[in-house]
């Protein structure tokens, strides 16, 4: 079954490199999506894929890499589009 997330992380994740974590996490767990960062120094994950492999993301995203401090982590779960092939980091 395939589900969707748009995951935002609060704390310290910008300029520790949280973007390409979630990069190099998303894609070797085969979600699709994307991650930005927002203006408000939170960072955005839109997950679409298994139910398994989008909790395991979420799961990692607590502790993020090493330099990142997580605060939080807000999940929302939404309908899957399937628009979206393979998984960057948006602008």
């Amino acid at each position: 079954m395939m589900v969707a997330r748009r995951i935002t992380v609060t704390g310290r994740v910008q300029g520790v490199g949280f973007r390409y974590f979630v990069l190099r996490r998303a894609r070797g767990l085969n979600i699709n999506g994307w991650v930005r960062n927002r203006r408000d120094a939170s960072v955005e994950i839109w997950a679409e894929g298994s139910i398994i492999d989008v909790e395991e993301l979420e799961s990692l995203l607590r502790k993020g890499p090493p330099g990142a401090r997580v605060s939080a982590v807000r999940s929302e779960i939404h309908t899957a589009t399937g628009k979206h092939r393979g998984f960057d980091i948006v602008f």
